[in-house]
């Protein structure tokens, strides 16, 4: 089949090439063995093309690997180990892959420092789920190649917390960006995917994965009753999750933030002015 038959977002093919591992599987004109890089930049965005002014498919954050099966005039061609989404990133926020990540931020920011210092000027500000190689804890720093961060900031990849919905709430008030998924800035599914990795959910990136793989489908009809914290409500393009009963939580477009509303005025407002009817509700 060709690499056309096949959903670009994480498929690594093109209509010149495609990723060694799918020889066989998408018809090519040649494959491509990956060279393994990591991101080295806190937030890189990942587009269509290589092509700054397009819109941001989704972000890699720091220490997080991407398979690079293509380079153009600057710009790498590649998957994400995270979530498998396919895309175009910046070669210079990329550099070969060194040790496997061993932590992952755990708070919202946090600042990778030169040294063991906080009056030292920061490299760069980490947000949260963003991936380090601890090679030692020294006092209140964990110490990395690339330099120090606060320890107590960072959790053993190993450790997670059990309430994603919790993880979630904790980016209220954050700004909505279209592809983003950080504490930067976030969109509807950015953000639930994100909340779900905090607690060791492997989950896709986009709204449509999200109501096609995650949990089971529950009834709701037009009375919205019998819904819990945790269930997620899918929208066309859309969705969000309970944080109990009626309320819901979702990175929006309306107020361009992450905020908590009565499910009610939501599913009318964004019926009448932007996604249509709730499209389904899951529960994990």
């Amino acid at each position: 089949m060709s690499a056309q038959g096949f959903d670009r977002r994480v498929t690594p093919a093109r209509a010149d090439l495609a990723a060694a591992h799918l020889r066989g599987v998408v018809e090519a004109p040649r494959y491509v063995e990956a060279r393994i890089m990591q991101v080295v930049e806190a937030i890189v965005d990942l587009r269509p093309q290589p092509d700054p002014a397009r819109s941001i498919d989704t972000q890699a954050l720091y220490g997080e690997r991407v398979f690079v099966y293509d380079e153009h005039e600057g710009w790498a061609w590649g998957q994400l180990e995270r979530d498998d989404y396919v895309g175009w990133l910046p070669m210079a926020a990329l550099a070969k892959a060194g040790k496997p990540a061993t932590h992952r931020v755990e708070t919202l920011r946090t600042f990778l420092y030169p040294a063991r210092s906080i009056k030292a000027p920061p490299l760069a500000a980490l947000t949260h789920g963003a991936l380090a190689h601890v090679d030692a804890i020294d006092g209140e720093f964990a110490l990395t190649a690339q330099g120090a961060l606060w320890a107590s900031h960072l959790a053993p990849l190993s450790d997670h917390p059990q309430d994603f919905v919790a993880a979630a709430e904790r980016y209220l008030g954050v700004p909505y960006l279209w592809g983003g998924r950080s504490s930067a800035g976030t969109d509807c599914s950015g953000l639930i995917q994100t909340a779900l990795r905090a607690v060791g959910v492997a989950a896709p990136r986009d709204s449509d994965m999200l109501a096609a793989t995650m949990g089971e489908p529950i009834d709701c009809d037009d009375s919205l009753a019998g819904l819990s914290r945790g269930d997620l409500v899918f929208w066309k393009g859309h969705c969000g999750v309970m944080q109990d009963a009626t309320q819901l939580l979702h990175a929006n477009g309306h107020h361009m933030l992450v905020v908590s509303e009565p499910l009610v005025e939501a599913r009318d407002r964004i019926r009448d002015k932007s996604f249509g009817p709730i499209t389904g509700v899951r529960r994990l």
